[in-house]
């Protein structure tokens, strides 16, 4: 439990813009969970004697469950079949090609200069984060968020540096999908997108909105940079991840489980600003 605890707070450090500060620490506690885990006594000699003999007296017929009972299915994934293919699909192609362009893209571009691109692209996407407090009617992260682009446009050279997270601003990351859950719009199933991945079908239905209502997007459309600034995108952030994947790769029994877990938590937390209530009715 502890190893998955501390790869959920690395995913959400990673979210926040904190990962490069954070990551040793949280490596090496889900490492020594890890160890803990694997290290544990085994149970009680007499108590699997016990167990054993329990299991031989009771008839065969209750013991086997019956042949024709088919697998629960996860009423937040109905559709888990198609999902895992999907995602098999995805995990492929990120083995074979985004995971070996982001590590030569690591190894080959300056730490400083990943950084700037890391900063420029996240300024960009406050923007759209800006809109979308303000779409939710959360008029003081409105302002926050406004002063903080304005800060790193001009006092950080267009985003170059993030002046604004010094100054005390924090990020505070807002999508279309998320102001849909503000206003009630409930996520429906989990869906795993082809090259995009975990969503739900709310998401789904944001997912075009934000691609075309982004900054990076309105900057370039139209122009020959479009597909390079995308490209940029997807390496930039892959890169950015590759210590939580090798991380997940190493703590996650079931990596498809972990992941939709934790994507359909952590959208809750997001919708409701970290403080979801108690009940199951996930808006």
């Amino acid at each position: 439990m502890r190893a998955r605890l501390a790869v959920w707070s690395l995913l959400a450090l990673l979210s926040a813009g904190g990962w490069a500060d954070e990551m040793p620490e949280a490596v090496a506690e889900a490492s020594a969970a890890a160890a803990s885990a694997a290290s544990a006594p085994a149970a009680p000699a007499a108590s699997a004697s016990a167990a054993a003999e329990g299991e031989a007296a009771a008839p065969d017929e209750e013991a086997l469950p019956p042949e024709d009972e088919a697998p629960a299915v996860n009423p937040r994934d109905p559709y888990e079949r198609l999902n895992r293919q999907v995602f098999e699909f995805n995990d492929k192609l990120d083995v074979h090609v985004l995971k070996p362009v982001a590590e030569t893209y690591q190894k080959v571009v300056p730490s400083m200069v990943r950084t700037g691109v890391s900063n420029v692209l996240g300024n960009l996407g406050d923007v759209w984060s800006t809109v979308n407090q303000l779409l939710q009617g959360k008029m003081g992260n409105t302002l926050e968020m406004t002063m903080r682009v304005l800060t790193n446009t001009f006092f950080g050279m267009g985003g170059l540096f993030d002046q604004a997270t010094e100054l005390g601003m924090e990020r505070r990351s807002e999508d279309f999908g998320q102001t849909l859950g503000r206003w009630g719009v409930p996520p429906g199933p989990y869906i795993v997108l082809p090259l995009l991945g975990p969503s739900d079908a709310r998401d789904t239905l944001a997912t075009p909105v934000d691609l075309y209502a982004s900054l990076d997007t309105q900057l370039t459309s139209g122009t020959s940079a479009t597909m390079g600034v995308s490209v940029l995108k997807v390496v930039n952030t892959r890169a950015n991840l590759l210590g939580a994947s090798q991380l997940l790769n190493e703590v996650a029994l079931d990596r498809y489980s972990f992941l939709r877990d934790a994507y359909l938590a952590r959208r809750r937390s997001q919708v409701y600003d970290g403080n979801p209530p108690d009940d199951d009715e996930t808006p």
